[in-house]
């Protein structure tokens, strides 16, 4: 019998998933990638498939999850299975570097980023930015990994000469422009099937961990967009949300075969959008979602039981 495959490495992002394929009555099968073998003279079964592979799964101790997925993947293809999010989602998940020159082709802006790797080249290459504040973050990341905010070459250069040097899995660290934004928030846009589905407003006053994951708990980051003091819920469904960025984004996941994102941006002080993240295994903030009644789980689901019917 054919059914929804399910390619992760993280039972907690993936259970809200499974209870609403449950709900629907539709069948299912996870593919847990922490470690496993592919035989490549094999025939895969019949379904269709969804990734959800991970960036930060070596946070996890999932170190070559993606590596594994990546082959499980590529044999699916060779198979001419059905995969969403499949090895072009995969690519740009581990790689934001890969994230910002496919966005870059789209017309869309980015910040001003440098990759480096060698400490003594990340300090090199922040002199580009001497004068102005920058923020570092990892190449390969997920979950706000590496970001920090500084002020000159020389406070980089006692952190990256110091203890607390925080290395990237893959070794390329990014500099990137500090986007001033008039208020501390950013605005992530979700989209199920290639297309929009609702956008959320999401407080950075505390920190740049903005994975909307109940499961999400890495400790507090710096913030790279100033602070706030008035008590209120980190993520909030904006309704009714339009923006010229959408038809763009979505022109974007097409052209990549990125078929399940949440993607966010900041607005400078002008008013000009910088899209900075493209999260290819997209998680959702269920307080929000249940205040503004709307599910991107449930969304997913009826999309993949769609997609199966097919």
């Amino acid at each position: 019998m054919s059914k929804i495959y399910i390619i992760h490495e993280n039972d907690e992002w993936t259970v809200h998933l499974t209870k609403r394929l449950k709900e629907l009555h539709l069948p299912y099968e996870e593919w847990h990638l922490k470690n496993g073998v592919v035989d490549l003279q094999s025939v895969p079964p019949e379904g269709v498939f969804y990734s959800r592979m991970s960036a930060s799964s070596h946070t996890r101790g999932h170190r070559y999850a993606p590596e594994l997925a990546n082959a499980v993947i590529a044999w699916l293809e060779r198979h001419s299975r059905k995969v969403f999010n499949g090895s072009r989602a995969l690519e740009l998940e581990v790689s934001k570097v890969a994230q910002y020159l496919a966005l870059s082709i789209e017309g869309i802006t980015t910040p001003k980023t440098i990759a480096a790797v060698g400490r003594e080249q990340l300090i090199e290459a922040a002199k580009q930015f001497e004068g102005q504040p920058f923020i570092t973050k990892h190449n390969r990341a997920g979950k706000g990994l590496g970001v920090q905010l500084f002020q000159s070459t020389k406070d980089l250069e006692k952190y990256v000469n110091g203890e607390e040097f925080d290395e990237p899995v893959d070794g390329i660290t990014l500099i990137q422009e500090y986007i001033s934004a008039p208020e501390p928030y950013i605005t992530r846009c979700e989209f199920v099937g290639g297309k929009f589905i609702y956008a959320v407003k999401v407080d950075t006053s505390n920190g740049f961990e903005l994975c909307p994951a109940e499961a999400c708990q890495i400790g507090d980051l710096y913030c790279p967009v100033g602070e706030e003091k008035e008590e209120k819920p980190m993520f909030e469904v904006i309704p009714n949300f339009e923006d010229p960025l959408i038809e763009k984004l979505e022109r974007f996941l097409e052209k990549n075969e990125i078929h399940v994102a949440g993607i966010e941006f900041i607005r400078n002080q002008e008013g000009v959008i910088y899209t900075y993240d493209v999260n290819t295994n997209t998680n959702y903030n269920p307080e929000a979602e249940q205040v503004a009644g709307v599910y991107g789980m449930l969304e997913l689901s009826k999309f993949l039981g769609e997609e199966l019917d097919k």
